[in-house]
């Protein structure tokens, strides 16, 4: 199964490499395209549910680093998502694919 890791910048500029088991997250993120945090998150949990699915489909388990790289996303977009209003909300940039 190929997989792939993305780089992203979150909205204070840093900039972390996340890891999908499978290039169905392509299908979900642009490069050089930048996304509401809960945006960001909402494509990340259908991304990398279906991409850890699909090893459980293959090998008959699910993809703990799949599942652990979402919890780790989860847990970066919390501040965000706690700091914005109701108007604006802090935007997240897909730079590339690795």
């Amino acid at each position: 199964m190929p997989e792939i890791n993305f780089k992203i910048q979150w909205p204070d500029g840093e900039q972390a490499v996340c890891y999908s088991p499978s290039l169905v997250v392509k299908k979900y993120f642009e490069v050089g395209e930048t996304y509401t945090v809960s945006d960001f998150l909402a494509r990340s949990r259908e991304s990398l549910t279906i991409a850890s699915d699909r090893v459980q489909a293959k090998y008959g388990f699910p993809c703990s680093r799949a599942l652990g790289q979402l919890r780790q996303i989860e847990a970066a977009a919390q501040p965000y998502l706690e700091k914005s209003d109701n108007n604006t909300e802090a935007l997240v940039t897909l730079l590339e694919f690795l």
